[in-house]
């Protein structure tokens, strides 16, 4: 009983360190990724659909993404959704492609990203609390409800609080990680 709350909230913990993962890999970092457009969405037929859903996503050089659309007539809104964006990148068509340029980010720039980094981890590492409080709680129940031993539910607790340590300390590396690649020159 104790080991499928400890198996179920493990499962909890990896979802918040992939989601932060995943935010991470949005975050610009003076280096041309396509993860940069994930959150680019362009109007498909009155549907808002990802850039990265209907167009060619591609980086030749570490400046610079070229985006090629699977539709000609899809360039304009392209540009338009870039140019909306959060990116503050301009976007060069030439009528069949479209090419973002990365500028070099500016110290001011990198240490707003390094904030925003630290925001996400601090998010993710709230929400690993908040999933080891409720394993918590459940083997408390499993207790009141005479599934488990007073030693059993001690061990589960401490294996919980094993767990979520280990997922902290993996935020603190992704953490670390960004941080560097953002203050790279």
């Amino acid at each position: 009983m104790i080991k499928d709350v400890l198996t179920g909230n493990e499962e909890r913990m990896k979802k918040a360190i992939d989601a932060l993962k995943k935010e991470f890999a949005s975050l610009r970092a003076g280096r041309a990724t396509p993860a940069l457009l994930d959150k680019v969405s362009v109007d498909y037929y009155g549907t808002p659909t990802p850039v990265t859903q209907v167009a060619k996503v591609s980086v030749p050089e570490a400046r610079m993404i070229v985006i090629a659309p699977y539709e000609k007539q899809l360039i304009k809104e392209i540009e338009k959704a870039i140019q909306k964006s959060d990116l503050g990148l301009s976007p060069n068509s030439d009528g069949t492609v479209i090419r973002l340029n990365i500028p070099q980010l500016t110290q001011e720039r990198r240490k707003e990203i390094v904030k925003t980094v630290g925001k996400k981890a601090e998010d993710a590492k709230v929400a690993v609390r908040n999933i080891r409080r409720d394993g918590n709680d459940a083997i408390k129940k499993l207790e009141k409800s005479k599934e488990a031993t007073e030693d059993e539910v001690k061990k589960g607790q401490e294996d919980m609080q094993k767990l979520a340590d280990k997922f902290i300390k993996e935020i603190d590396a992704a953490k670390a990680a960004k941080e560097k690649e953002i203050m790279e020159v």
